[in-house]
């Protein structure tokens, strides 16, 4: 069992220092896949998880590495160590083989999101000063090269554009010679934040916080060589690119890449490719259960699903173990982080652990403070969880003030997130500090209405904002995807949180919706839940 379950002390306050028995690597994102090319040599690393079983191609461990070398001498064709170079397109297997040639290349991949539209296209590219650019033709009907071309005239830094439909040409202008030398401490990805709360902003990662919270994360999940990973989370974000890709190849596993995720075609996968592990937000498995429930395949090779990237009911957990038979875990963190701070066990044997997010991994610190006054508060207190380790960013790319905002002066990362956290460290999410809704004097916490509401039988998602009012402040709003969109609306609703809930935190507004607005690794996007019920609300 990983050093995380190693046993300590009880905390006499919400501060858990750092657990050191692990190994923590100093190496780099290339490093880690010629360790394993070295261990796993002829193992599987990498299959193309098209739907068309015929057309997955694969690579062993050592053929991944080769062919990302390939990568890193083309790449250096075109740029010097240290520069910025983006990537613009959805899961493909050639994406993983750019972010291991970039590293391998000392340059700073610069991840971009394929749903952006122009505009977005053009704040990143500009901000993060790439001086190049790797596209995919087409996304879900849209032809990003002509977006690109349509923004490249405000962008003079930015002057290589590399199309993945010629991806065999660029491999052929390789360049010979030796690669360049690469330190831990490098960046080696900006990232851009998913815009659950605003517009992004550019995290900027190095290879020690990437490649070993993968790594510590499949550790802790108790991964090995003989695991199927099937990944559906987009590798534009490091749950992707870092937890996923980086912690199956440090393992040994074998990740298997959809091009997009699509509830019917995941399970595809786990029943054609034995799949046993799979990292996602609780979206993607409500939707995966639901499948399930109406067409079963078997899957009794999938043994785990890690969840995080947004709240986790305890009822989705228990769906989980008797829907598909799986034990869970339950992740938290955020991508300024690399992404992982906490995390539970499989198996966990800690008192509710399922309404947790599991304490502090290796070499990371943590500790609950008052948001007003920096003070670490007593064990069960409700404040701002901080951070503070190797995954730790080492800013926003170029926006010194908004990381002065951030990050502290003693390196401690304020999430934001308000949290709490018992006597062995486990913590608990209550959501996010300016999602906190303020009723009447009263603070109320939208997780815990969400974890009431979604154990009522018709309602197969939730999602709680707080609404102004002229009375109380705040009135507490409550948004519900039900299983059947077509059936009659329960009215027992009120009723129903009455039963479990104070009568202040009870949602005074219902909206019913199909979908949500979600980011595209599939977090609800709150602030935009809220502009959509401020616009209805303003048309009535």
């Amino acid at each position: 069992m990983p050093s995380a379950a190693t046993a300590r002390k009880t905390l006499s306050s919400s501060c858990y220092t750092a657990d050191l028995t692990a190994v923590l690597i100093e190496g780099t994102v290339g490093d880690a896949l010629n360790r394993a090319a070295t261990s796993y040599g002829n193992r599987i690393a990498l299959i193309d998880g098209q739907p068309d079983r015929a057309s997955r191609r694969r690579w062993t461990f050592r053929e991944l590495a080769a062919e990302a070398e390939k990568v890193a001498r083309a790449l250096l064709t075109h740029f010097r160590p240290g520069e910025h170079v983006a990537i613009w397109g959805s899961n493909s297997p050639e994406w993983v083989l750019v972010e291991f040639g970039a590293a391998l290349a000392g340059l700073v991949l610069v991840t971009v999101n394929p749903a952006y539209l122009e505009h977005e296209l053009a704040h990143v590219l500009k901000q993060s000063r790439a001086r190049g650019i790797i596209v995919q033709d087409e996304y879900r009907g849209r032809r990003l090269g002509d977006v690109l071309s349509g923004v490249m005239h405000d962008l003079p830094e930015c002057g290589t554009v590399v199309h993945l439909s010629s991806w065999r040409d660029f491999l052929s202008n390789a360049s010979g010679g030796a690669l360049p030398h690469v330190s831990p401490d490098d960046i080696a990805q900006i990232q851009y934040t998913s815009g659950t709360t605003g517009f992004p902003k550019g995290v900027c990662l190095t290879h020690r916080g990437l490649s070993n919270n993968g790594r510590l994360f499949a550790e802790i999940l108790g991964a090995d060589a003989g695991d199927i990973w099937i990944n559906p989370m987009p590798l534009f974000h490091t749950a992707g690119c870092g937890l996923a890709t980086l912690g199956a190849l440090q393992t040994g596993g074998t990740q298997v890449l959809p091009p997009e995720y699509h509830p019917a075609h995941m399970l595809d996968l786990f029943e054609q490719e034995k799949g046993s592990i799979m990292l996602c937000v609780p979206t993607m498995l409500i939707r995966m259960l639901e499948e399930q429930e109406i067409h079963p395949r078997a899957l009794s090779s999938w043994r785990l699903v890690a969840l995080g990237g947004a709240p986790v009911s305890p009822e989705l957990v228990r769906r989980a173990e008797s829907v598909a038979n799986v034990d869970v875990t339950i992740g938290y963190g955020q991508t300024e982080a690399s992404p992982y701070l906490t995390h539970t066990l499989p198996r966990d044997q800690h008192a509710g652990w399922q309404e947790s997010v599991g304490k502090p991994l290796p070499h990371t610190e943590v500790k609950i403070v008052d948001p007003a006054t920096g003070e670490i508060l007593p064990i069960g207190g409700s404040g701002e969880i901080c951070g503070r380790g190797y995954g730790i960013m080492t800013g926003y790319f170029d926006a010194p003030d908004a990381t002065r905002a951030t990050i502290d002066d003693e390196g401690w990362l304020h999430s934001g997130d308000i949290g709490s956290m018992d006597e062995q460290g486990y913590c608990r999410v209550l959501g996010r500090l300016k999602d906190m809704i303020i009723r009447g004097g009263e603070n109320i916490y939208p997780r815990e209405v969400e974890n009431v509401l979604i154990t009522h039988p018709a309602i197969a998602d939730v999602a709680v904002v707080g609404m102004p009012d002229d009375a109380w402040g705040e009135t507490v709003a409550a948004c519900i995807r039900l299983y059947d969109p077509k059936a009659s609306r329960p009215t027992d609703l009120e009723a129903f949180c009455r039963k479990h809930l104070a009568g202040y935190k009870v949602p005074r507004r219902w909206h019913f919706l199909e979908s949500f607005p979600q980011t595209a690794s599939g977090k609800v996007q709150k602030f935009a839940l809220r502009d959509l019920l401020l616009n209805e609300a303003a048309g009535d």
